[in-house]
């Protein structure tokens, strides 16, 4: 028996867009290991997101199936954390409200989901700022709420859709570097979009690249860099040059051709 955690066996999607038949994603055998980083890169439009709303139980595959934990997802996968492009804060709440929202969900008692929230926080830098709403935070520091909240309840495995694209570089690095902090200490499974190939191999364990619609896996990467990274001096890295034009080398004629 597999020891993935996600399998995806045979996956294809279609829809109907403006009257017409489009394939987003021909035939995809792909299996994320426990406890990796796996990142997915290919053109726009190739069926990076559809992949990551299948496994979530948002999206059937129109043939195929998605298996998380040796179970077929058939229907909303709870289990999961998703973070999407967009912070998706509620405007209402204050930040340590949307972080404690999925424990008060869940039942947690007050005094525990406040602590647990207040040690998050501190861990990503956002102290002094609980009590502030978010239309009063940077974009930075709402995404960085964003994905607290998404880790604070603990899922096993992590959904992330392009979670830094709108921010700007020194920003991402921040993150990217918080995130390889988190990751490093919890060893969560993570399955990671980016259109950034720096970053794919920043962060990641195995990068999977999607050819342009309708995506099939072109090439597997195995990231050999060593571990803790720095994200800030990725290029300076002993074999980050030689993987980064290995890489582009397949990734750039799907860029052209798209």
């Amino acid at each position: 028996m597999s020891s993935a955690v996600i399998s995806f066996d045979k996956v294809q999607k279609s829809f109907f867009s403006k009257n017409r038949l489009v394939k987003a994603l021909a035939e995809i055998d792909l299996q994320i290991q426990p406890n990796t980083f796996t990142t997915i890169i290919g053109p726009s439009g190739c069926g990076k997101t559809t992949l990551l709303r299948m496994c979530a139980g948002l999206s059937p595959p129109s043939a195929g199936r998605v298996i998380y934990k040796g179970q077929e997802v058939q229907r909303i996968n709870t289990d999961v954390g998703f973070v999407t492009q967009d912070s998706n804060l509620y405007p209402w709440l204050t930040m340590i409200e949307n972080i404690e929202f999925p424990l008060v969900v869940r039942g947690t008692p007050k005094a525990q989901r406040h602590d647990r929230a207040m040690e998050f926080i501190k861990m990503v830098g956002l102290e002094g700022f609980e009590n502030h709403y978010p239309f009063e935070l940077s974009g930075g520091m709402q995404k960085r709420a964003s994905i607290i909240r998404t880790l604070i309840y603990g899922p096993d495995v992590i959904l992330m859709d392009e979670p830094f694209g709108p921010l700007d570089a020194q920003t991402r690095m921040l993150l990217q570097n918080q995130l390889l902090d988190i990751w490093s200490r919890d060893k969560k499974t993570i399955l990671f979009i980016t259109h950034d190939l720096v970053e794919a191999i920043a962060l990641s364990d195995v990068v999977v690249l999607l050819s342009r619609r309708p995506g099939r896996i072109k090439e597997i990467f195995s990231i050999t860099l060593g571990r803790p990274r720095n994200v800030f001096e990725i290029h300076q890295e002993p074999g980050f040059a030689d993987l980064y034009h290995k890489i582009w080398s397949y990734f750039k004629d799907e860029i052209m051709l798209d």
